[in-house]
């Protein structure tokens, strides 16, 4: 793999912005050796759904004229991924699945337009888990998108491609989305940085039908590159009834800040969930550089909402996905079997059911957010586990299931219901070699705040310069 790929793949958005500036760098150099590097390693890491190599040069052409008649935009030749869920014009809204086959986009999705229209530069679509429905990174379309720390490893999903692209020095920006974590998972089994902003931040058109679940947001190997994307992608659209009303903040300018004196609940567990000890140990040391190095008040806490998580979770999730059985009939023999199962779970849930648990559900939400205003925020673990073989839904040494996979996963879907920002930042390796992510939690509308404390670990435990050696497929 020719060096130059590398520092071009892995270099960040303000690099980028930087070269491109002064000259030293092209648009369409940046754009030719990253596209050059994704066509070396795919074979081994199998990111992306479809590569849009031409067009993609064509928009740096774009980019570099308009650098040269001092008309560039705030992302002028930054290269960026789009999940593969999200329409860019031109290609099939693919949801990786057989049985449910999108349509060809007339025109790119609201925030994809917001990214194009920036001057970002669209390199491809990237791979997801069968419809977007489990945390396991392999679908019956694409195949297995292997974790570039070690091959035939889980990723994480649903933002599988976005995880191990930014992994792999496929460029600076990935555009991921989050319904029970699929930006936070992918990022912790990757090892880079994703946030799920708070609900609302950035639109989401059209509306998921996921009972307000269901977020968009930023994916990248450093906090201050997934700031400068979300200042791009948040802001109103009439098209989301349920955006924010804010224009986004300057959320890049504004990172750098004390972590002195804020207010930390550490929780290693909500009170429920099983951590292997591992990873406990490596998010336990996480939490003592906020206390230490960072001089924040960290306290050891038990939520008094969190055993409650595990049955409206399940609840939630078997419901979401039981309203696909009527493709059973034509489709099942080409579906996922985990996808399936939980599809035949949750397909008999009645209307009074859902309701009862509904409103369950949002009593939930409002412990939650009763207990965060004591907090400036709360750490726990992001999944319980490190990357483990990617045809299981759940690792060797957990008993098995034939579908809920949540249960490595207890940390994430309690603030999809909740409403609240919540990111996965890098915070160590373990004994194996494969990345272990630190979840930050703050109130509604703080993603400033989570980027701020996000930057301030990232500063205190480095982690760019980590990269995975890649093999090449043979």
């Amino acid at each position: 793999m020719n060096d130059l790929h590398a520092e071009l793949g892995y270099a960040t958005a303000s690099e980028l912005k930087t070269r491109f500036e002064s000259r030293e760098l092209s648009p369409v150099e940046a754009a030719s050796g990253i596209l050059d590097r994704i066509a070396a390693l795919e074979p081994s890491i199998n990111a992306f759904s479809v590569v849009m190599r031409d067009e993609a040069l064509a928009a740096a052409r774009e980019s570099e004229r308009r650098l040269r008649s001092g008309e560039a935009r705030p992302l002028e030749g930054i290269p960026v991924t789009i999940k593969d869920a999200f329409g860019v014009a031109g290609y099939e809204t693919a949801t990786c699945t057989h049985a449910l086959k999108g349509p060809i986009a007339s025109e790119d999705n609201v925030v994809v337009a917001r990214l194009r229209n920036a001057g970002a530069v669209i390199l491809g679509k990237t791979t997801m888990s069968e419809f977007g429905w489990s945390g396991i990174s392999r679908n019956p379309v694409t195949g297995v998108t292997h974790n570039p720390w070690k091959r035939g490893y889980n990723a994480g999903a649903s933002s599988a491609g976005a995880g191990a692209g930014a992994a792999s020095g496929y460029g600076p920006l990935h555009l991921g989305s989050d319904g029970a974590g699929s930006i936070r998972m992918p990022s912790h089994f990757c090892g880079v940085f994703g946030l799920k902003p708070t609900f609302g931040r950035v639109p989401y058109a059209p509306v998921s039908n996921n009972d307000y679940a269901t977020y968009i947001g930023p994916m990248a190997r450093t906090v201050a590159d997934a700031a400068l994307m979300l200042e791009t992608m948040a802001g109103p659209h009439w098209l989301d009834h349920t955006s924010c009303e804010a224009q986004p903040d300057a959320y890049l300018a504004k990172l750098k800040t004390s972590m002195k004196g804020k207010r930390i609940a550490f929780s290693p567990d909500l009170g429920h969930a099983r951590v292997d000890d591992e990873i406990a140990g490596i998010v336990a040391s996480a939490a003592k550089v906020f206390a230490g190095e960072l001089q924040a008040e960290v306290e050891i806490v038990t939520p008094p909402w969190g055993p409650q998580g595990p049955e409206l979770g399940r609840f939630f999730w078997a419901a979401l996905w039981g309203r696909r059985a009527g493709l059973l009939p034509k489709w099942e023999s080409s579906m996922g079997s985990d996808l399936v199962a939980c599809i035949r779970e949750g397909a008999n849930y009645s209307a009074t059911e859902y309701m009862d648990m509904r409103e369950r559900k949002y009593a939930y939400v409002a412990s939650i957010s009763s207990f965060l205003e004591d907090w400036d925020y709360l750490i726990t673990p992001v999944a319980s586990v490190e990357a483990f073989p990617v045809e299981r839904v759940r690792p060797e040494h957990w008993p098995e299931h034939d579908w809920d996979w949540l249960a490595w996963s207890e940390f994430l879907y309690p603030f999809n219901m909740s409403s609240h920002p919540a990111a996965s930042v890098p915070c160590g390796m373990t004994r194996a070699g494969l990345p272990v992510g630190l979840q930050i939690v703050s109130r509604r509308f703080d993603d400033l705040g989570v980027l701020q404390a996000a930057a301030a670990f990232e500063a205190a435990m480095p982690w760019q310069q980590r990269r995975p050696e890649i093999a090449l497929a043979s």
